[in-house]
């Protein structure tokens, strides 16, 4: 069933790729890692909302970064008895618990931020802009790292890395601009204003998270697939009479599967029929994991006729 012998030269380029990919998702992780706090105490210090709320920005893509690196990791790790998908939910399960931790993170930023309108406090804006600036500096310097390092095109975990750091890159840059209107203009109120649109921020992409997480664990099917296209694909094959009981799932993001029956023609050859349809469906869909039931006519389903 698995037919990988033909590219045997390709696995070494491939897994010289995923080891690239490790890497520049961990120096991503510790660069990111690193301004959370940087920001963190220096929110602290110059009494700045904007940079408070920018480290919990980078909150945000720090856990999206380590379940990235997770994922790679399990992805590596054979299956357990027990656990016959690896460990791969437990990612999804992060990232659910990330999420629902955004937003109360963005609730407590948009708390101080309404008190904030009503009473601006100063805010030392020459250390801010500062701090600000260094983040935006190692945020471009990782977003870099991972366009070289990484194949942003090809591999969902290093390109929602990607994403995320130029997000954080923003937040930076909203930073730096609210202190040059503190300082120009003494506008203390440009702090807030910045805050509760990088609050806004970490909201959709926590909002995103939850739902994609909890669309997993209730079984869904993956939004990038369409059932019916799949349906058709598998009933224009010769020999094919009809497709039923068509589940698809994720297990994780990135690795769906696919378990159907299929009605076949008497005169059909099985085994060459179960081939086809394994492979249309991996080049059409890149689902490798494939379970098909194929059956001829006298094979009777006892709730045939309920279900049809």
């Amino acid at each position: 069933m698995h037919h990988h012998h033909h590219h045997g030269h390709g696995h070494h380029v491939h897994d010289h790729q995923r080891d690239a990919n490790k890497k520049s998702l961990t120096f991503a992780l510790i660069i990111t890692v690193a301004i959370m706090f940087l920001e963190l105490i220096g929110g602290l210090m110059t009494n700045s909302l904007a940079l408070l709320s920018d480290s919990g920005h980078m909150l945000s893509d720090v856990s999206s970064l380590a379940l990235s690196l997770l994922a790679m990791w399990f992805a590596a790790r054979p299956p357990s008895p027990r656990k016959t998908y690896g460990y791969y939910r437990f990612e999804i399960l992060a990232a659910l618990f990330n999420g629902v931790t955004l937003f109360v993170v963005a609730g407590f930023i948009i708390w101080e931020a309404v008190e904030r309108f009503i009473n601006p406090p100063k805010v030392a804006s020459g250390s801010m802009m500062m701090i600000a600036a260094i983040g935006l500096i190692a945020n471009l310097l990782s977003a870099g790292v991972l366009m070289r390092g990484g194949d942003v095109k090809e591999n969902v975990n290093v390109r929602s890395a990607y994403l995320h750091v130029l997000g954080d890159a923003l937040g930076s840059v909203g930073a730096i601009f609210a202190g040059l209107f503190m300082m120009a203009f003494s506008w203390y109120i440009a702090d807030p204003i910045i805050s509760v649109i990088v609050a806004l921020l970490i909201l959709k992409s926590a909002w995103g998270v939850v739902v994609h997480s909890v669309h997993i664990l209730m079984e869904g099917s993956p939004i990038t697939i369409d059932r019916d296209k799949v349906k058709k694909v598998l009933e224009n094959i010769p020999g094919v009479i009809n497709v039923h009981d068509l589940h698809i799932w994720t297990i994780t993001s990135g690795m769906d599967t696919l378990s159907c029956h299929m009605l076949v023609e008497e005169k059909a050859n099985t085994q060459t029929v179960l081939q086809q349809a394994i492979q249309e469906i991996e080049s059409h869909f890149a689902i490798k994991h494939t379970t098909i039931q194929v059956e001829t006519k006298e094979f009777q389903h006892h709730e045939h006729h309920l279900v049809h």
